[in-house]
């Protein structure tokens, strides 16, 4: 309550001792330090909290799995690593190549020759390297496109980060604590969205995954009422046959990745949309409480805020626009004709060795194809997909090295005596220069270039230790 003169009191309510019972916990003594007051646990959180991305020894049913962790280094050479390679969606479309030209080969070489002028293969092979080059130049577009969006978005959250902690004021008239409260769950706004983004790309549209519930629990959203309806994300651990078909590409062990969106018994919205109005909401009032002042940096939040939109956008863009599916049939198509004349042609010129032969060219074309349709889709989770994980960890922890900035008056910072302002040429901090004249001090400014490029051209003798410096 205010005293009279103006001025609010911001002491704290007395404290509430539990009752026994009703904590994990114990809290006893005639006084409690406000400073070690107990958090409550949450029914969903973890400690250590769970990453954005794997941790720890790489299991071998993740070794196919991704998006793939930066992090890891292999000393393996490339063309013997196995993880990313798409070797394992080739095994099935090899053998069915080595048993069919096994089959010409044989029945050409014992009974009646099959083999045709390799004409064919020149002309066929023409149309079939146009066709794998287009596949793999636009497959590869929309996957630079991807990683140009969450670029966009990581940018665009260091900026608004920096608004919300450094340019936003204290809000005239209330708790510090309430000002720094809300600057940090603007922040963790930022952080929501990105992680939203993520599992609305992957048709994830539900709100209880771990890296999502606590940064947007408190948010009314049409996701949280469609988890809370029901129960849960309803998320099914594969069987063993459906993994190891979709590891081997088996088109009828894949499922639909929009499965859970028919699913929904209620509406689902659009959460990363939703957050966004939050966003926006947070903006208007420190515009409105004068915590803004500056119309730039009003213009700068507004314009950053944009931004997100347009990511969310260009996301949902590459995700529903896939490669035309004429085109992919017919590339489809061509390749494997292609692929299965090839021992018509190499049968009568290399006999028994066509086997290998034509193998070794499937592996080379089907590999281009089966390339191309993996990263046609970036924000997927096979192992050549964008580390979206590493993204969202990224966008978090920069946040959080901005919300670990301190303000200071920069007058305080910058005569710090390890502010060296004219170093190489001076190893004098700031307020050595402060006790010298202004006129030292501009002569020495003039002569900086002169000098540096005198020592770059010329690079002087080392000093004698105890030499006087400038």
């Amino acid at each position: 309550m205010s005293d009279g003169g103006g001025e609010m009191d911001h002491s704290l309510p007395p404290l509430e001792v539990p009752k026994a019972g009703t904590g994990s916990r114990v809290m006893t003594g005639d006084t409690l330090i406000r400073d070690e007051i107990l958090s409550p646990t949450l029914p969903f959180s973890r400690f250590p909290p769970s990453s954005f991305q794997r941790r720890g020894p790489q299991d071998l049913e993740d070794y196919f799995t991704g998006p793939r962790d930066l992090a890891r280094h292999s000393k393996w050479p490339v063309f013997l690593q196995m993880h990313g390679s798409i070797l394992p969606k080739m095994i099935l479309p090899l053998l069915v190549v080595g048993a069919w030209a096994t089959a010409i080969t044989v029945v050409s070489e014992t009974t009646h020759s099959l083999a045709v002028n390799s004409v064919l293969l020149t002309i066929t092979g023409f149309v079939v390297g146009m066709g794998l080059s287009f596949r793999s130049a636009t497959a590869y577009e929309r996957y630079q496109e991807g990683r140009k969006y969450w670029t966009a978005l990581i940018i665009s959250s260091q900026v608004l980060g920096r608004i919300f902690w450094v340019h936003a004021k204290d809000r005239a008239g209330q708790d510090p604590r309430a000002s720094i409260l809300t600057k940090l769950s603007a922040m963790n706004l930022l952080v929501a969205f990105a992680v939203s983004l993520k599992h609305t790309l992957r048709f994830e549209p539900y709100t209880d995954y771990d890296d999502l519930q606590h940064l947007i629990g408190h948010l009314d959203t049409f996701a949280k009422a469609a988890t809370t309806e029901a129960g849960g994300s309803m998320n099914k651990e594969k069987g063993m046959f459906k993994s190891v078909g979709e590891y081997l590409g088996v088109s009828f062990a894949a499922s639909n990745p929009r499965k859970t969106l028919k699913r929904a018994t209620r509406p689902l919205g659009n959460l990363p949309l939703e957050i966004m109005n939050h966003l926006a909401l947070a903006v208007d009032e420190f515009v409105a409480n004068q915590q803004l002042p500056v119309p730039m940096q009003q213009t700068l939040a507004y314009n950053n805020l944009n931004a997100l939109g347009d990511v969310l956008a260009g996301c949902e863009r590459i995700l529903n626009t896939p490669l035309p599916i004429a085109y992919s049939i017919a590339i489809s198509q061509i390749t494997w004709v292609y692929v299965m004349l090839l021992p018509f042609q190499l049968v009568g010129l290399l006999h028994y060795v066509a086997i290998p032969a034509t193998i070794a060219a499937a592996y080379i074309i089907l590999g281009l194809l089966l390339i191309g349709r993996e990263i046609e889709n970036p924000f997927g989770q096979d192992v050549n997909d964008l580390p979206l994980e590493s993204f969202c960890e990224q966008i978090a922890n920069e946040l959080d090295i901005i919300a670990s900035f301190e303000k200071k008056p920069t007058q305080a910072i910058f005569q710090n005596d390890n502010n060296f302002p004219l170093y190489p040429v001076s190893t004098a901090p700031a307020s050595v220069w402060m006790q010298r004249s202004e006129h030292k001090l501009r002569h020495t400014i003039r002569s900086k270039p002169n000098m540096t490029f005198d020592w770059k051209n010329n690079p002087p003798v080392r000093k004698v230790l105890g030499e006087k410096n400038v």
